[in-house]
């Protein structure tokens, strides 16, 4: 039986690696009381734990997170407790005030029966211009389970706010789905998130919502929609 993504992550943090300087490596812990992606939640309305780990080096970065969740368990059956992304890309700046980011990331679920596969690949490309930045994701595979859905896209734009106190974060999505189920499955979403960060221990609420189908994005567990609006707190620790 494999380790806990947890225990992995934890096991990484005390245990040297060679060649690779401490400096080079992020870690991160957080509970929230949902666990919402792209303003959908993965965990039936309920709270989630996470963890992840990045290594940098100069522009390039890798790294892995991973999130408890529900909705793969409810919909399917299966025994996919966890949802592990990793990722990779380079950072850079084209001018004064103006960044770019490129990569590529992987969403995995161990123990996924889910058909078809939920595991979806994306490729991303996001510009940064002072404190707004958008953000442009492309599927390579199926979207999460959507049946004939490669090629599907979401484009998102945000922003972070300096207030002196904390930081206000406003963000608009569109996750565009094609194939048979597009008119169904693709919606906008919002955010709008207040966090502040303690040297390391950051805490934060987010007002998340969207504009997504009731029918199409309800729990089969209890009927309730997954997208509906709601306020999401968190606590997250960086190391």
């Amino acid at each position: 039986m494999k380790p806990p993504i947890h225990a992995l992550i934890a096991a990484l943090a005390v245990t040297p690696l060679p060649g690779v300087a401490m400096a080079d490596l992020a870690f991160n812990v957080g509970a929230f009381t949902d666990y919402r992606y792209r303003g959908i939640s993965q965990t039936r309305l309920k709270p989630a734990v996470q963890a992840g780990v990045d290594f940098s080096e100069g522009g390039f970065y890798l790294g892995a997170w991973a999130s408890s969740i529900k909705w793969i368990k409810d919909a399917s059956g299966g025994n996919a407790n966890a949802e592990i992304d990793l990722y990779g890309g380079y950072k850079g700046e084209l001018a004064k005030d103006v960044s770019y980011d490129v990569g590529l990331l992987t969403y995995q679920y161990p123990s996924n029966k889910f058909k078809p596969k939920a595991e979806t690949t994306e490729l991303y490309a996001a510009l940064t211009y002072g404190v707004t930045t958008v953000k442009y994701s492309h599927a390579v595979t199926n979207t999460f389970a959507n049946p004939g859905s490669k090629n599907s896209y979401y484009l998102d734009i945000s922003a972070g706010i300096d207030l002196g106190f904390a930081t206000l974060t406003p963000h608009l999505g569109y996750q565009g789905i094609k194939g048979p189920l597009a008119e169904l499955a693709s919606y906008t979403d919002y955010a709008l998130t207040l966090s502040k960060d303690f040297t390391g221990l950051v805490v934060s609420a987010a007002v998340i919502g969207t504009n997504a189908s009731k029918t199409f994005y309800s729990s089969p567990v209890n009927g309730k929609a997954l997208g509906k609006s709601a306020l999401v707190l968190g606590v997250k620790y960086n190391f």
